[in-house]
C-alpha cells in the first residue's frame, strides 16, 4: 500500500476495507453486503467507507 493510499480519508473496495479491519476480502464483502460495516456505501458499484468512521466504530487509533 502506498503512503498516498494510507493518507486518503476514503477506503475503496472490499479488499482494502478488509485489510483495514483485518479480515479477508471475502469476509469484508459479506460484512458490507449485510450492512455490518458502519458508514459503508456503494459508489458506482464499488464499496467505499470513511477511514474515520471505521476508527470510531472499532475504537482504533490507526488503520492499515
Amino acid at each position: 500500500m502506498t503512503d498516498l493510499k494510507k493518507d486518503l480519508e476514503i477506503i475503496w473496495g472490499a479488499k482494502d476495507i478488509g485489510a483495514a479491519i483485518s479480515v479477508t476480502e471475502r469476509q469484508a464483502f459479506h460484512m458490507l453486503e449485510k450492512g455490518e460495516v458502519p458508514g459503508a456505501r456503494k459508489w458506482n458499484g464499488k464499496w467505499c467507507v470513511s477511514r474515520r468512521k471505521l476508527r470510531e466504530f472499532f475504537g482504533l487509533t490507526e488503520l492499515v
